[in-house]
């Protein structure tokens, strides 16, 4: 990667946030459906191509189990979504953080970090934490594709992302209600990251991303 690429990728970063944090203004006194679209109008950018590297093969094979949701068990926590009942919630202990948590897969090795903020006038820092999270992995991915989120029902909406090629986290998503609450995860799987031979674990741990997404519920 060139100094040029890497120099540009930054500024296009800065000024993603700013668009960003914007939009968010812009959505207060507008209707919420088109968060998604300044969203994503702005964020699809910041993805970024490299030339692909030759695959390799011969990977031992991972069966993936059979699963079933429920909610969690989360009463004191301002938020809730369907978890599978192959995954454990586990408190996530950080100074001054009382709703952190990690979603651990126990038999795929593989765990969701998950984080949660409330907005008090500072969705601009807020946005700006989760571009930057983003963009460290950004100088590994292949590629980042975008795709928006809306359930004006339980009044979450959000971005997911999935970072292409050996990135230690191959899926993020940021899940808000722009006004109250700040949710985002990223899956880590903690074996050594190969895209093609993690491939079923990364299959089975997207729709276990789309099912907590579309779940959400704010407390």
């Amino acid at each position: 990667m060139s100094h040029n690429y890497t120099r540009n990728s930054k500024q296009k970063f800065a000024y993603l946030v700013n668009i960003l944090y914007l939009c968010l203004l812009i959505c207060v006194n507008m209707r919420k459906q088109y968060i998604i679209l300044f969203l994503l109008l702005a964020l699809t950018l910041s993805s970024c191509q490299r030339h692909a590297t030759p695959k390799p093969y011969g990977y031992f094979r991972i069966d993936t189990p059979d699963t079933a949701y429920h909610y969690a068990s989360l009463a004191n926590y301002p938020y809730t979504f369907k978890l599978s009942d192959n995954a454990q919630v586990v408190p996530h202990l950080f100074e001054g953080e009382n709703y952190w948590i990690d979603i651990v897969y126990p038999s795929l090795n593989t765990t969701i970090h998950c984080s949660y903020k409330p907005v008090r006038d500072n969705f601009r820092l807020l946005a700006q934490d989760a571009q930057e999270f983003l963009y460290k992995h950004s100088t590994v991915a292949s590629a980042i594709p975008v795709q928006e989120f809306a359930n004006p029902e339980n009044d979450v909406w959000g971005l997911y992302f999935e970072l292409k090629g050996n990135t230690a986290t191959p899926i993020q998503f940021v899940l808000t209600d722009s006004i109250e609450h700040f949710f985002r995860g990223s899956v880590y799987c903690n074996d050594i990251p190969n895209q093609d031979s993690l491939v079923p674990i990364y299959d089975y741990m997207r729709q276990d991303v789309r099912v907590l997404m579309e779940s959400m519920k704010w407390q």
